[in-house]
């Protein structure tokens, strides 16, 4: 593959934001290298290079993808595995395994949910699969989605009890069943048009129990969802477990801090989204100034892309996990290809923040405004991103397709990285199970 040596080959239509403006708009109250200076010397200063590998570290993606596999692990690990229906190359949650674990296949993740009970899903910031271990913590997630939904509008067409009963009764009966298995039609005005977003009584129906918990996902087939009741999915040694509203709030806040390194309170708060930012500021209250301990906590100050220091939260053993990262001499020289919604692309705040990377998804941004494209896919090198693709498979006929690549400005592109792009094409194509490559 020969890069492009500027712009891309369709030049976008509007100039992308500046990286340092995005982080600069994004980024909590900074202090400047004077003030930082000031503060004790207790206090742990994390320079940009060791945020940004902190980070990847506790997502999976500072080391080699290779090695024994462990899927529930990797799941743990990051939390939570968001789902998406689209397939440019690989749906989001399967690109994600792959991208930290490259033995990874798709047939893999379906006996850990459908057989193994291990995972469930639910919704965090969008549709995720969640370790099942956590479901005595995710209680009041239910609780909350269900008060969010009595406070919607778009559901006032939402059935009745006794109309979800029966719809209830029919799974209890009958066994999973998606929404095809049911007949109903939104009601709707004279000359209203029909909305992307609506849904026919008997799917909100569906929707309103299975976030509020009283129902569950059974499985999926072909991306549909497949529903049944929430005691037949979750085991009862879990569903036996209680805890009080502030007990899985630390939990929640806590574990999002653990697989992050460091945060803000709005990092924390994004990371699930199943708890509220006054929450978040609630738990994090016993921590004062500098010292740590206050929540098993300690302030740090982290360096932006930008070279503005800001503070954050970290873990009390901070500096054990700065060590160990540190231990690690050089990054790995592997480019990847992440998705879109791989965890630390979705939170585009700390994206920018960390990274100086002004990335958003526009599949729904109508084609004449898009920046980039419909589905690219960044491309990480060590600790900093270096460029953009925009590939496309196509299973049937055996191929994958490069439409565009783009290296990030002041990225020199080498001969030797353009060699490492074209060995991480192979590894995607060969992960989607095609058999050649179609370059421009």
């Amino acid at each position: 593959m020969t890069p492009p040596k500027t712009a891309p080959k369709t030049a976008p239509k509007t100039a992308p934001k500046t990286a340092s403006k995005t982080a600069s708009k994004t980024a909590p109250k900074t202090l400047s290298r004077d003030a930082v200076r000031t503060l004790s010397g207790d206090v742990v200063r994390l320079d940009n290079k060791t945020a940004r590998r902190l980070w990847l570290a506790s997502q999976g993606l500072l080391d080699t993808p290779t090695g024994p596999l462990d899927i529930l692990g990797t799941i743990t690990r990051l939390g939570l595995l968001q789902l998406d229906s689209i397939q440019v190359v690989a749906r989001a949650h399967h690109h994600i395994l792959w991208s930290r674990n490259q033995n990874y296949r798709e047939p893999m993740l379906d006996k850990l949910y459908r057989e193994d009970r291990s995972i469930f899903e639910h919704f965090t910031h969008d549709a995720s699969l969640i370790p099942m271990a956590f479901l005595p913590y995710w209680r009041r997630q239910f609780q909350r989605k269900q008060a969010q939904l009595d406070r919607a509008d778009w559901w006032r067409d939402l059935p009745g009890p006794e109309e979800r009963a029966i719809i209830r009764d029919r799974i209890a009966n009958e066994g999973p069943l998606s929404t095809h298995a049911f007949e109903s039609k939104r009601p709707t005005k004279s000359g209203e048009a029909k909305k992307m977003w609506s849904r026919p009584p008997h799917k909100l129906a569906l929707d309103y129990m299975w976030y509020s918990g009283e129902l569950a996902t059974a499985h999926r087939v072909n991306f549909n969802k497949y529903y049944d009741l929430a005691d037949r999915i979750f085991p009862p040694d879990l569903r036996s477990i209680t805890y009080d509203d502030e007990t899985q709030i630390n939990w929640l806040c806590h574990a999002a801090l653990d697989r992050m390194g460091f945060g803000t309170a709005g990092d924390i708060q994004r990371f699930w989204d199943a708890v509220d930012t006054n929450e978040v500021k609630g738990w994090m209250t016993p921590l004062q100034g500098a010292a740590a301990g206050g929540n098993g906590l300690q302030t740090v100050m982290i360096e932006s892309a930008d070279g503005n220091w800001s503070e954050a939260v970290a873990p009390a053993d901070i500096e054990v996990r700065i060590a160990a990262i540190k231990e690690v001499a050089t990054d790995s020289s592997r480019l990847r290809i992440l998705n879109p919604f791989d965890p630390v692309i979705r939170d585009r705040n700390r994206l920018a923040r960390l990274f100086g990377f002004d990335y958003r998804v526009e599949m729904f941004v109508p084609a004449a405004k898009r920046i980039w494209g419909y589905y690219v896919f960044p491309i990480l090198e060590g600790h900093r991103f270096v460029g953009r693709v925009e590939v496309k498979g196509d299973r049937k006929n055996k191929s994958l397709t490069l439409l565009n690549f783009w290296p990030e400005p002041g990225v020199n592109w080498s001969a030797g990285r353009t060699k490492r792009l074209d060995a991480e094409l192979d590894r995607l194509r060969r992960f989607i199970g095609a058999t050649h490559i179609n370059r421009p």
